[in-house]
């Protein structure tokens, strides 16, 4: 059964950064679109950033543009987000999903989720 982990979580002051990794199963992340998405309390999941199958197209929320950025190893099936520069307002509970489309799309197109990994901003 497709299984997607993610990791590199933790706390970290303003300005600090941190990698978060989403591995998955069955080889299952390689030729389809993969998205991180993050969930604060009490607010929306909202996606931050996506990559497509190839690696070749990548998508970013403007709140994170010129921060975050995504990458893929298809040799470890497993993609990337590189944090960096953040702020409080990006604690949240991070998740990768894994879309069964080759291209970024919506919500919708989402149907593998991780357990997630809390990022927390705070000195």
């Amino acid at each position: 059964q497709l299984q997607l982990v993610e990791s590199g979580g933790g706390l970290v002051q303003p300005g600090g950064s941190l990698r978060l990794s989403c591995a998955g199963s069955l080889n299952a992340l390689n030729y389809y679109a993969i998205g991180w998405f993050r969930q604060a309390p009490g607010k929306e999941r909202e996606r931050v950033s996506c990559i497509s199958g190839s690696g070749g197209s990548t998508y970013y929320a403007d709140s994170v543009k010129g921060r975050f950025t995504i990458s893929r190893d298809t040799a470890k099936n497993t993609v990337y987000l590189q944090i960096n520069s953040l702020k409080p307002e990006d604690t949240a509970v991070y998740y990768c999903a894994k879309a069964s489309t080759y291209g970024c799309s919506g919500f919708a197109a989402y149907e593998y989720w991780g357990q997630g990994t809390q990022v927390t901003v705070s000195s």
